[in-house]
């Protein structure tokens, strides 16, 4: 049933499961990223990639997620906030598939069946997650408790998207109001991606009406996807066949049409009203702008 792998140590699920010694490591995809800009796909930056941005690096390009993780595994073990962040965007990622391979697959051709405007780019988007994923199963564990632990266990080491994400789950670490104001600063500050889209599920909706709690870019879906793009032009890979393309599409059946449109073209196409463009850069433009404070 399950593609051929090595067994992978389990352990409860309100600690952070345990992943196998590193297969070997792999050449880093890219030295260079080039970073889209909301207002048409164009390069806004090009860098040599931080440590961090190699980690997202391999995420996004790697073939074999559970090869991946494994990779990761020491650092995982040893508490690094980096490694441990980035393996629980890996459960994350192939969660949906691991707690049920051939349902995923069965589900995957239903959806081919039915003969939607959206049904073959939801069966590409989901054939890429279980293609990514396939060495993973059941046994895992790849639950909501196991990727909030190893989330919380990355926050506490000092990773921010990971605090961001504890934020956008409704699972911050400190409940206190000064400590949530103080966290949304600190991400705006970072200019962070991986922090910014993490945070941006808590500055959509779910912040109306406290804007002056959250900030002026809060509490609308305009706010949430400003957050998104903003993340998209600091560095996160936007591009059609990223993790973001792919899990919206593959989960959600948001699916641009066009198979060759990034995440922004595809928010200025299908999201954002044309006399709404300018009002949505603004927004991007405040974030990613310099220092701010909600104090």
């Amino acid at each position: 049933m399950y593609a051929r792998r090595s067994p992978v140590e389990t352990q409860d699920a309100s600690k952070p499961i345990a992943v196998p010694a590193a297969a070997g490591t792999g050449a880093v995809a890219s030295a260079t990223v080039g970073v889209a800009d909301a207002r048409g796909g164009a390069p806004a930056l090009s860098r040599a990639l931080s440590p961090a941005a190699r980690l997202r690096e391999r995420f996004e390009h790697s073939d074999d997620l559970y090869g991946y993780a494994q990779e990761l595994g020491p650092a995982v073990r040893a508490g690094q906030p980096a490694e441990t962040w980035m393996y629980s965007r890996v459960l994350d990622y192939c969660s949906g598939y691991a707690a049920s391979p051939a349902d995923y697959g069965r589900d995957t051709q239903a959806i081919a069946g039915m003969n939607l405007r959206t049904s073959a780019a939801m069966v590409a988007a989901r054939n890429r997650v279980g293609q990514r994923c396939a060495r993973f199963t059941p046994d895992d564990d790849l639950s909501y408790a196991t990727i909030l632990a190893n989330r919380v266990r990355a926050a506490k080491a000092g990773s921010l998207p990971a605090e961001a994400a504890l934020l956008g789950m409704d699972e911050p670490l400190n409940d206190d109001e000064d400590y949530v104001r103080d966290l949304v600063d600190r991400v705006r500050n970072s200019l962070d991606p991986e922090a910014f889209f993490a945070i941006s599920p808590k500055m959509g909706i779910a912040s109306s009406g406290r804007r002056n709690f959250y900030g002026p870019v809060a509490g609308t879906q305009f706010s949430e996807l400003a957050w998104q793009l903003a993340a998209c032009r600091l560095g996160l890979d936007c591009s059609p066949d990223s993790v973001l393309m792919t899990t919206y599409c593959a989960n959600g059946g948001i699916c641009s049409q066009d198979p060759s449109q990034d995440f922004s073209g595809f928010v200025f196409d299908a999201a954002v009203p044309r006399q709404g463009t300018e009002v949505m850069n603004d927004l991007v433009d405040g974030l990613v702008g310099g220092a701010r404070t909600t104090k």
